[in-house]
């Protein structure tokens, strides 16, 4: 017996691959599991459909770039990474996992008020927190912070590495008085 689950468009995060690299394909899998939108950089492309991908749409194409059926260019005026945000909240997208080289979440700040971005690479993945967030993680699981402001958190602590540490099994709570707060684990 089987279990269908429709899945609405755009309630799932897009996926933005703006550099695969040696990406892990099972990590890639799961973010694909739920077919979301999946939008490619153009230099990705070719690596992208070698895999088997199913891509919807094509940021900044070269002229004349061969494309599969139903895949779409999306011609944006600035970097491929703002040109893929607007994209997205243009089409009002609520969320966008991204794939690249470095964690750049810093880089896409401005955007954070409008899409919820979790950048992933191929050792961890970042996201932005608000006020009052928490987790459950277990003892020794690591959290890298970028500190831009003050914050408070419950259950961690700072390691030599300058990367904070999870005390006991159990809740991990930030507090601080900025928009946000970045922070990643590794994968």
């Amino acid at each position: 017996m089987s279990s269908h689950h429709i899945v609405r468009e755009k309630q799932e995060p897009a996926l933005y691959i703006h550099y695969l690299g040696n990406f892990n394909e099972e990590y890639l899998g799961q973010l694909l599991e739920w077919s979301p939108t999946l939008i490619v950089n153009a230099q990705e492309y070719e690596k992208a459909i070698s895999l088997g991908l199913k891509v919807d749409l094509v940021i900044n194409p070269p002229a004349g770039m061969l494309l599969q059926e139903n895949t779409r260019p999306v011609h944006g005026v600035s970097d491929d990474l703002a040109a893929v945000m607007d994209y997205l909240i243009m089409e009002k997208y609520p969320a966008v996992n991204v794939i690249d080289k470095k964690n750049n979440l810093l880089d896409l700040t401005p955007y954070l008020s409008e899409i919820d971005i979790v950048v992933f690479t191929a050792i961890e993945k970042a996201y932005a927190v608000k006020p009052g967030f928490s987790v459950w993680k277990p003892a020794g699981s690591i959290f890298k912070i970028q500190v831009l402001s003050y914050f408070e958190t419950s259950n961690l602590r700072a390691n030599e590495d300058e990367d904070f540490v999870v005390i006991n099994d159990g809740f991990v709570q930030f507090n601080f008085t900025t928009p946000h707060l970045i922070i990643s684990e590794l994968l």
